[in-house]
């Protein structure tokens, strides 16, 4: 059965059992039962309280919590409040995130209008927007927005702007011819309206096709509730890092115990020691360190014009491989502008002409004068392609209204999409002056003669070879075309559409919305950075094909391919031929989702930017949802990770540069923390293997895991930007965090680590008291695990990178080694922290010791890393 669009007027009308008069009462009762009320719905959203208990379903965050249970029965209250408060903050920090990302729908249901004039009982009457049904006949004029789809019935010179839908900022003018295509784009489909889109000019009469959820804008709803939002890579990274952490350690606390038990150590007491074996091994603060350096990420971006939304997104930003980009407005300008004109049988680039030659200042002033657009003050009103025009002759210092005052207009014939041309009337001198702009191909046949620097001359089929091919080749580089003529005609004289004859040809304007400068470099930046830059647009073939090439996104014309093929292609041969494609053209809401599905199905990290309405599920899809701040509708920006304020492609790339600096300096940390932790559990299995006392109270172990730990792993997450990150490829994602050599450096460094301390528990022991025994280990532990923050700044040693380019790790060593101290030497302190007073010679054993692991560490980096 063929569609509304391909389906004259009448016949939809005949179909939807509607006529002139519009419907009564009853039809609109029964229809209200029939397809409900022009309203969008959603689905069930998870309550707020529901999102907080969610948080707890993290494996790490179990483990604590059952320490913290037990901890409790043993009558450790300190180490029960922290390890509940840490497990808090991360549940409060996490539902407040969710929150905020919901709000896409809400946004959607603001784009639709609260009055619609509508035919009912031969009345044309206003009724609430969400009274509409199928069948209504709704009126539209200049101003209007659509309240619903529909079929134009009427159109009088109709124009409307359908760019939260398509993309395109160029208006639509409007016909009530049907199309004979099946899959037409919603872009082409001329003799449609679409809710959520608004009248520019002109006015017409549409009989409703479809409301509410079944509407063009109710699929992007349903497209945006279904649109699952994905884990970022080190969500994915901390969840398996959490997985076989939590395995590794009840393994070890199972064997000790059992050990322990064995060894005829009481069972309260082997209990309590695997529970505190447990709480050194998890790094407690991992998931706050991770949220406060992402939070400092977004600080730092945010000077750089992105805005992020979802935390975890700037750490995806360092894995994303390919970036699916808007081109209107993101890559390009936004605004339409004239690049170059034909005139004297020449093509002139728009910046070389001269108006000292009166044909070339006659072309400026004529498009000018056929003209209804306006710019001041940085406001432009009108159609985009006049606005170019406009701004063409301001570039020659002709104003508009200056011109038009100068030349006044006497009669108008508005453009007509019948026509496909706009005609003034002018009073020039003492001479009224006819002037039409339009189609070429619809001008030409009109043009009897042709103005040239020589003179006016009859036009000859040479003449009009040259035009067509001129027409041609600036069509196939993505051109705008605009043909230019005149004629004189009598004083007082009555025009009509008629009067478009006999004309003299002026010249053809070219113009385009042309690449921001900054985008070919950006380009080149991603290739080079090993990301895969590609195109997807509403527009044309043609044009998107041109700017692709521009910028370097595009070096074939066969990787191109138009929303009506990806139509015919199942999921299953889209995956399969989605990276055979750079530039996406004339492509749907539905398109842009399947496009970057096919992308991820095939491993890829996929960012994906967007300013319309459109965009909004495939935003949502996407790994990395980036919106545009200035020209972006509410709903992109709510379902974006991202937000850029300057709608500029380039600060994309930055971000991605910025993302992997922030993975690697975020890895670096977690390294950090687990070579500690696992120094730490190398003493506690030296001292139970041996049926040595145990060397820490579990006040130990949180006082380094919270405060000595925590601040150096927060400076090294602060570590400088590196500007070498864009030489690599993207990082693998399913690599995971502990994989051979992770775990390798995180063994050997601990040991070291764990060298030390148990050095300074036996020297502890020889004085046969064990409380200095345990005070030395843990101090001994604390520092040489603060002064390890060095070590984990980098791959290569500190004195490469510099000693003092990251101020914080000297500031978060010096608040440590501070706490520790006081730890150590304020007598209100002691008892509460377990800890013995201890000689000048033990303090003196303490600090060097602690010094060691750094020392060897150095050592290695300086012989063996090579610099990159």
């Amino acid at each position: 059965m063929s569609e509304y669009h391909q389906q004259l007027s009448v016949e939809v009308m005949e179909k939807l059992d509607v006529t002139d008069q519009g419907l009564s009462d009853y039809d609109v009762q029964k229809r209200q039962e029939v397809y409900g009320t022009n309203e969008l719905t959603e689905g069930k959203r998870t309550s707020t309280f529901a999102v907080f208990l969610g948080q707890f379903k993290d494996l790490l965050v179990i483990i604590l919590l059952i320490a913290a249970f037990i901890s409790f029965l043993l009558g450790e209250v300190e180490s029960t409040i922290v390890i509940l408060f840490v497990v808090l903050l991360n549940a409060i920090l996490g539902t407040v995130q969710h929150v905020k990302a919901e709000q896409s729908l809400d946004s959607l249901k603001t784009l639709t209008s609260p009055v619609a004039k509508v035919m009912r009982n031969n009345e044309l009457v206003e009724i609430p927007s969400e009274e509409l049904v199928v069948g209504d006949l709704l009126y539209l004029e200049a101003g209007d927005y659509i309240s619903a789809d529909g079929r134009l019935v009427e159109s009088y010179n109709l124009h409307v702007n359908e760019s939260s839908l398509t993309g395109e900022s160029l208006t639509v003018a409007k016909s009530i011819v049907p199309i004979e295509e099946d899959h037409v784009s919603i872009g082409d489909k001329k003799n449609m309206v679409f809710t959520g889109s608004f009248v520019t000019n002109g006015r017409g009469t549409v009989v409703v096709t479809a409301i509410g959820m079944e509407t063009e804008i109710g699929k992007i709803a349903n497209l945006l509730d279904t649109a699952k939002e994905k884990k970022t890579p080190l969500q994915v990274s901390l969840d398996h890092f959490g997985e076989k952490l939590a395995l590794g350690i009840t393994m070890i606390c199972v064997a000790i115990f059992t050990i322990d038990l064995f060894r005829g150590r009481e069972l309260v007491e082997s209990f309590m020691f695997a529970v505190s074996l447990a709480v050194a091994a998890i790094p407690e603060a991992l998931s706050s360190i991770v949220t406060i350096v992402l939070a400092f990420g977004t600080q730092k971006m945010v000077k750089e014009n992105a805005v992020i939304r979802k935390l975890y997104a700037v750490e995806s930003l360092g894995s994303v491989s390919v970036i699916c980009s808007d081109k209107t407005g993101t890559l390009t300008e936004n605004k339409m502008t004239v690049q170059q004109v034909y005139v004297d049988q020449k093509v002139i680039p728009h910046d070389e002409l001269q108006v000292k030659h009166a044909i070339e200042k006659n072309l400026i002033i004529k498009g000018l004068l056929c003209n209804n657009a306006v710019e001041r003050d940085r406001n432009e009103i009108g159609d985009p392609t006049e606005i170019a025009l406009v701004k063409l002759g301001k570039q020659y210092n002709f104003d508009e209204l200056i011109v038009r005052n100068h030349y006044p207009r006497v009669a108008e014939i508005p453009f007509d999409s019948n026509r496909k041309l706009m005609t003034t009337v002018h009073q020039v001198d003492q001479q009224t002056v006819l002037i039409t702009k339009g189609a070429v191909d619809v001008l030409l046949p009109k043009l009897v003669k042709i103005e040239t620097s020589t003179g006016i001359h009859a036009i000859t089929e040479a003449h009009r070879k040259k035009i067509e091919d001129v027409n041609r080749d600036f069509s196939m580089n993505g051109l705008r075309v605009l043909a230019l003529a005149y004629k004189g005609i009598r004083a007082h004289h009555t025009v009509g559409a008629w009067g478009e004859s006999e004309l003299i040809f002026v010249g053809l304007l070219a113009m385009m919305d042309p690449p921001r400068k900054e985008s070919k470099a950006a380009v080149e930046s991603c290739i080079k950075a090993g990301i895969k830059p590609v195109m997807i647009t509403g527009d044309h073939k043609l044009t998107a094909t041109a700017i692709a090439k521009q910028i370097g996104i595009l070096k074939d014309s066969s990787e191109v391919i138009e929303g009506a093929e990806i139509e015919r292609l199942t999921d299953q041969q889209l995956q399969e031929r989605v990276q055979d494609f750079s530039v996406y053209a004339r492509v749907t809401p539905e398109h842009k989702i399947r496009i970057v599905r096919a992308w991820q199905e095939k491993g890829h990290v996929v960012a994906m930017t967007g300013d319309g309405v459109n965009d909004g599920p495939a935003l949502k899809q996407a790994d990395i949802g980036v919106a545009m701040g200035m020209t972006g509708t509410e709903v992109a920006k709510d379902a974006s990770s991202m937000i850029l304020t300057d709608d500029n492609f380039s600060t994309i790339v930055k971000a991605i540069s910025n993302g992997r600096s922030i993975y690697t300096n975020i890895k670096n940390a977690i390294l950090f923390l687990l070579s500690g932790n696992a120094g730490a559990i190398f003493v506690v299995l030296y001292a139970t293997v041996l049926g040595l006392p145990v060397p820490f109270a579990p006040v130990h172990l949180l006082f380094i895991n919270l405060l000595t730990d925590s601040l150096p792993a927060i400076a090294i997450g602060l570590e400088p930007h590196n500007q070498k990150t864009m030489k690599d490829k993207p990082r693998d994602i399913h690599t995971p965090l502990l994989n051979k050599s992770v775990t390798t450096q995180v063994v050997l460094e601990g040991a070291l680590i764990a060298i030390s301390t148990i050095i300074a528990f036996r020297i502890g022991l020889s004085t046969g008291d064990t409380l200095t025994a345990s005070t030395m280990a843990f101090a001994t532990l604390c520092l040489s695990r603060l002064v390890h923050g060095f070590n984990s700044r980098s791959k290569e040693s500190i004195f490469t990178i510099g000693l003092f380019s990251n101020m914080y790790t000297w500031l978060a060593f010096l608040i440590g080694f501070f706490c520790l101290n006081v730890v150590l030497f304020h007598p209100s302190l002691t008892s509460m922290f377990k800890v013995a007073t201890l000689s000048g010679r033990q303090l003196g054993f303490i600090y060097c010791l602690s010094v060691i692991p750094f020392l060897v560490n150095q050592w290695y980096k300086v012989l063996f890393v090579r610099r990159k």
